[in-house]
């Protein structure tokens, strides 16, 4: 069955308007929970959400459709989807459930799950999912005796800060380090300077005052300027910059140069490898990821294993290969050895271990590799808009042909925004620029001419 309403990172579309209306979410949820109902024990669905203001409006009504089953409920509140995976693992939980639309406008929201052994569900149980939504879900009801419980779990918090803390080497401290935190007015906003300072260091938080609305404005990890001005306002030793759920981290260093996901994994990469601790002899990235790293793995003699777009392809990829160390060009980075998917704040502490071992700046030590040039575009559209046009085609092939086999075209939909995502990689960035500039005209010119370049 093809999915229509599951994406690459769950469900996801505008707050009130369909499928995030609260009688689809409901529906959503009734599916879920008999999707997971397995044997005669009490049945628990954990959920947290981030700050967004309809998060009000989704969290009663999930509870409601897995009440209705027989599950009970457990609110954690605003928290980062990683702690919710761990949370679901911690507590025995059947499932896990996060309302966020990560680094998305205020005005979207979306519902994520984990399984119970903490890792997001496959593309085959969503489906499933969703061929329960087709009928009537509410047939098969919990009878009244048998309705699920809803409560508060009022140490979500805390459980969560002493599982990041416990992730960096019991010999490390943050003592003596100034670092800007930007928790993008998102699910961080409390805990991740609580982590930070607890550890030792002198922090300048941004990005925790959410209001509902103000949610990765201007802020986090995919607006990470007013975190670079922080950083050499204050003369910090670096940045971290979370997106609105907490599963990605972007950080710039003392000198503001920013430090994207493919430097992160090459940090962590190259001291695991040193120390012993790399696992499957490689690691495990998106196709988007810059050549660079994959150049830069290959001098080490380690392999980069290649997935499509989203950490729960490379979470599964890592599976499969054997490897502990995985993510994505955008900040998603998955340590197996301590999450089951991507954590901004565990990536990050790994990173600050290795500048904190090396006794350097993190401008020493964070820009590993030289990227080879690449321009990413995005132009929004409508869903369900095609590309199958022949002008299209053709400067696709001609494209990909100047390109050779020294640089990359990538053209794909996104499947969390109503966006059109291009890539282009070469080693001249005007000649790559202007590739891009034409690939755009032409798209728009044929099949997209109310679009915009985004």
């Amino acid at each position: 069955m093809t999915r229509k309403i599951f994406g690459t990172d769950g469900v996801r579309g505008k707050a009130n308007e369909a499928p995030m209306t609260p009688d689809l979410v409901m529906r959503l949820a009734t599916a879920a929970g008999q999707q997971f109902l397995n044997g005669n024990h009490r049945h628990m669905v954990v959920i947290g959400k981030d700050t967004r203001l309809s998060g009000y409006m989704i969290e009663p009504a999930l509870t409601a459709g897995f009440v209705s089953v027989g599950m009970d409920v457990t609110l954690v509140g605003p928290l980062p989807t990683p702690a919710i995976a761990m949370l679901t693992r911690s507590l025995r939980a059947d499932l896990g459930v996060v309302i966020s639309a990560s680094h998305n406008p205020y005005e979207d929201n979306g519902v994520k799950f984990f399984g119970r052994d903490g890792y997001k569900l496959s593309d085959a149980v969503e489906s499933q999912i969703e061929a329960r939504m087709q009928v009537n879900t509410f047939t098969d009801l919990a009878s009244a005796a048998d309705l699920g419980r809803a409560r508060r779990l009022d140490d979500a918090q805390g459980r969560y800060i002493e599982f990041v803390k416990n992730t960096l080497p019991k010999n490390i401290r943050l003592d003596g380090l100034k670092i800007v935190i930007d928790c993008a007015n998102g699910a961080a906003y409390q805990v991740a300077p609580l982590v930070l300072w607890e550890l030792g260091a002198e922090i300048i938080p941004i990005g925790v005052n959410p209001n509902g609305c103000n949610i990765n404005l201007d802020c986090g990890a995919t607006s990470i300027e007013s975190m670079r001005q922080a950083v050499i306002a204050h003369g910090a030793d670096l940045g971290i910059s979370l997106d609105g759920d907490a599963d990605r981290v972007v950080m710039v260093d003392e000198k503001g140069c920013t430090i994207d996901g493919d430097q992160l994994m090459a940090v962590i990469a190259t001291s695991w490898h040193y120390t012993g601790a790399l696992q499957g002899n490689g690691v495990v990235a998106t196709i988007m990821s810059n050549l660079g790293l994959e150049h830069y793995l290959k001098g080490l003699n380690l392999n980069l294993y290649r997935t499509a777009v989203g950490d729960r392809y490379v979470s599964a990829a890592m599976r499969e290969q054997g490897c502990n160390l995985g993510g994505e060009q955008s900040g998603h980075i998955v340590l197996s050895d301590h999450s089951t998917t991507g954590d901004g704040l565990i990536a990050a502490l790994q990173v600050l271990a290795v500048i904190v071992q090396s006794n350097k700046p993190a401008s020493e030590i964070c820009q590993v590799f030289k990227p080879i040039p690449q321009i990413l575009k995005n132009i929004r559209l409508d869903y369900g808009q095609s590309l199958q046009n022949t002008a299209v085609q053709k400067i696709i092939q001609q494209t990909e042909e100047k390109l050779g086999n020294n640089g990359r075209l990538l053209i794909r939909k996104s499947g969390t925004e109503p966006l059109l995502r291009l890539m282009v990689e070469g080693e001249n960035e005007d000649e790559i620029s202007a590739m891009i500039d034409q690939i755009i005209m032409v798209i728009q010119k044929q099949t997209l001419v109310q679009t915009q370049v985004a």
